[in-house]
């Protein structure tokens, strides 16, 4: 199965976990949709949009399980995205793991994905 990528702050995250769902963070409200990223991309969305934010979670989802709803759409550069128009449940993840937060304020997610 193929896993697929959340990147989220920890207190958003546990706040779900209280109700049992990840409606989205703002931007994903914003959006429409929960926005993921493959193993291939996930370095990038840190680099790009969470760079130098500390107590992040890299939560992990089986990309077939959350059905229908997940839909493979074009974003950067015209690369395929998985974007979950739906509720996404907490108890979907596969495994949830802080980031670690390097001294030059960039995520090293290479243990990650190992």
């Amino acid at each position: 199965m193929a896993l697929i990528y959340k990147i989220t702050p920890r207190a958003e995250w546990t706040n779900a976990q209280a109700t049992g769902v990840f409606l989205g963070a703002p931007v994903d409200l914003a959006d429409g949709f929960i926005h993921f990223s493959t193993a291939d991309q996930v370095q990038e969305t840190a680099d790009k949009h969470f760079a130098g934010q500390a107590d992040l979670l890299l939560a992990a989802f089986e990309a077939e399980a959350l059905g229908e709803a997940l839909r493979w759409e074009p974003s950067r550069g015209g690369q395929l995205f998985p974007h979950l128009y739906a509720p996404l449940p907490t108890s979907a993840a596969a495994w949830v793991r802080p980031m670690p937060l390097g001294a030059d304020g960039r995520h090293d997610l290479s243990e990650l994905l190992s």
